[in-house]
């Protein structure tokens, strides 16, 4: 497929979905290059739990963006588009196509419709969401988020406690409503510049993958990374202390779960976000073709039909 200007491609979907190996084949097939569309990728330190790519796969694609921050950091959504639009732009100058590839629903839609100019949410309104949260539940949250900003909050759906946050925090901060904020905004990604796919496999068979998937990492080294990595004594309230499996498993290391209740537990955290992540790209980019074998033969021969659809 020859992709007008290196029109990137986007390649989205819940975890342990396969996005990397359908990643590499991607880039095998248009000469491109991986940028990570991971939130928790991001951050060194948690090679094995987060499931970044291997040395191996590595060296067969340049990879960028993979362990760039270190985990003391926040990394926002803003923060990580504008490393990935510059990352786009050398391998674009390079001749080649960028592939971005993840399970953050947020990096992508930054990138296709924009980001909202939100400043920066301080201490004291994140606190007092939180006490909101811990105080009343879900229900005063979204009372709360009613109240700020009645138009953002009907679009949320049951159970989604970080979108109510965003938008209670946005309103205590700047006493403006988030979708104001967001009515202003413009694509980062020119329309005609990239094409995006989402791997949505059976739901059960994803949750089966998930549990095996963790197996692997643990007997790869991943409760001794973790350790490591707690080692460090940072702010649980850090996105990286929150990356799937750390939680549980830093609760095992301290004596407070049991070692196979920490397994369940990571894996049961995983499962309910690749619920999360599986109907926020079913609203979000409904319009994105589809890849649904989690076999990496046949998800790369439904690749390769979808890219020569778009010749």
């Amino acid at each position: 497929m020859t992709a007008p200007a290196n029109r990137a491609l986007l390649i989205a979907g819940p975890t342990a979905a396969g996005k990397t190996a359908l990643a590499i084949a991607a880039a095998e097939r248009l000469d491109g290059e991986i940028v990570n569309a991971d939130s928790m990728q991001i951050y060194n330190g948690l090679h094995l739990i987060t499931a970044r790519p291997s040395p191996g796969e590595v060296a067969r694609i340049p990879h960028h963006l993979f362990g760039v921050a270190d985990p003391a950091e926040r990394w926002s959504a803003g923060r990580w588009a504008e490393a990935a639009l510059a990352a786009c732009k050398e391998i674009r100058a390079r001749g080649r196509t960028p592939i971005l590839a993840g399970g953050t629903g947020l990096y992508f839609h930054t990138l296709t419709a924009g980001l909202a100019p939100v400043p920066e949410i301080g201490p004291a309104a994140r606190a007092k969401a939180a006490a909101l949260f811990d105080a009343g539940g879900l229900e005063a949250l979204r009372d709360e988020a009613r109240r700020l900003d009645p138009a953002s909050e009907a679009r949320i759906g049951q159970g989604d406690r970080q979108r109510l946050l965003r938008v209670v925090e946005v309103g205590l901060e700047t006493g403006r409503a988030l979708s104001d904020f967001q009515a202003d905004t413009q694509p980062l990604l020119p329309p005609g510049s990239w094409h995006g796919l989402v791997i949505e496999p059976d739901r059960a068979a994803l949750y089966d993958r998930i549990g095996r998937r963790f197996d692997k990492m643990m007997e790869a080294g991943a409760l001794a990374e973790v350790e490591a990595f707690a080692a460090r004594n940072l702010d649980p309230d850090l996105p990286a202390m929150k990356a799937l499996g750390v939680p549980p498993l830093i609760a095992h290391l301290h004596g407070e779960l049991d070692f196979d209740a920490a397994i369940e537990t990571a894996k049961r955290d995983s499962r309910r976000y690749a619920k999360r992540q599986l109907t926020w790209f079913r609203n979000q980019t409904a319009s994105w073709p589809r890849i649904v074998s989690l076999d990496p033969a046949a998800a790369q021969a439904e690749l390769a039909g979808i890219l020569d659809e778009g010749d």
